[in-house]
């Protein structure tokens, strides 16, 4: 039970690194030159997952915009809206999953625990 309880935590921890990179690229959406970051699962012995959060630097759309001097260009944000909503909710489903996990973990040592006692 324990593996599981570790299992899950590191998931969780993982997934809630994936809805706070997710929701910073939603955020920045319409910020000019802003890159999304994105996270990369990696595995851990024994049982786990660790995030590992890297800039995309895949240049954004380009757009001319007035200025004062003129019309210059200006690169757009990389984020893809449709993407990162999509990733953002199955993120979601699967931070909760993890969080189930955990309380299925704790109800099943607090039955064997009742039953020792």
């Amino acid at each position: 039970m324990i593996s599981a309880y570790n299992t899950a935590q590191s998931a969780l921890q993982t997934f809630g690194t994936r809805l706070n990179s997710n929701s910073n690229n939603i955020a920045n959406a319409n910020t000019n030159e802003f890159k999304k970051t994105r996270v990369i699962n990696t595995t851990v012995d024994p049982t786990g997952v660790k995030a590992q959060v890297e800039k995309v630097e895949t240049p954004g759309a380009t757009v001319y915009e007035e200025t004062s001097k003129g019309y210059d260009q200006v690169e757009l944000s990389n984020v893809d809206l449709g993407t990162e909503i999509t990733d953002m909710n199955f993120n979601s489903t699967m931070y909760k999953a993890n969080l189930k996990t955990i309380e299925t973990v704790n109800e099943m040592t607090g039955e064997l625990l009742n039953l020792k006692a």
